[in-house]
């Protein structure tokens, strides 16, 4: 059996992550438009960040849950695993700029501040204090990788073509050995960030009721 929450929480907690949502989503608008007035302006480029491709899409799965919770309808398994993945990214997200690139991507420190500090703890407080969701299955831990290695082929491909890459560590002139190193780093926090995920998963909080158990 899952807990869900109380219906006057479940409300509650989708009106919240509309908000958040909507926010962030506003954050990333004003932030492409300051870096297209400061003649950085191509969407790709923009977009070819992580952390603001996975903000963008972890808002997306914010507004479709918090809509389907405002409404009174079950989160299914397949958005829940969305809604894991978009958490453990964004914890690499957070990890990897306060650690690794702290002040690269061209943005303001506020626009920083909202997408590498705070989306990221919101979303990560919402995973571990809502249970709108299962116990993620550990068989299915895998499906964390597939997003973040298709961004990082693009950005080795664009690295080696155009010679444009978002992050410093990633340049091709740093060497093979260099990127290799870089990016099984890469690869081993967000395994780490996703088992963190996925143990979370089983934590349960606020107020709820008994419900049928997601197809997991």
């Amino acid at each position: 059996m899952t807990d869900l929450p109380t219906p006057a929480t479940a409300r509650v907690v989708g009106g919240l992550r509309l908000v958040v949502a909507v926010a962030v989503i506003v954050v990333l608008a004003v932030s492409y438009a300051e870096q297209r007035a400061a003649g950085r302006g191509a969407l790709v480029d923009f977009l070819g960040y992580f952390t603001n491709l996975t903000s963008l899409l972890a808002s997306v799965v914010l507004l479709v849950t918090g809509t389907l919770l405002v409404a009174g309808r079950p989160v299914g398994a397949g958005l829940t695993v969305a809604r894991g993945v978009a958490a453990a990214c964004l914890v690499v997200v957070a990890v990897v700029y306060n650690v690794l690139v702290p002040g690269e991507g061209g943005a303001t420190a506020w626009v920083s501040a909202v997408l590498h500090v705070g989306f990221p703890c919101v979303v990560a407080l919402d995973w571990l204090l809502v249970a709108d969701r299962p116990p993620l299955p550990w068989r299915r831990l895998w499906v964390v990788l597939p997003y973040p290695l298709a961004w990082l082929g693009v950005v080795l491909v664009r690295g080696a073509t155009d010679g444009w890459v978002p992050y410093g560590f990633l340049l091709p002139e740093r060497g093979a050995g260099s990127v290799t190193l870089h990016v099984l780093g890469l690869v081993v926090v967000l395994v780490a960030a996703a088992a963190l995920v996925w143990a979370a998963s089983r934590v349960r909080r606020l107020p709820r009721r008994r419900a049928a158990p997601a197809d997991a």
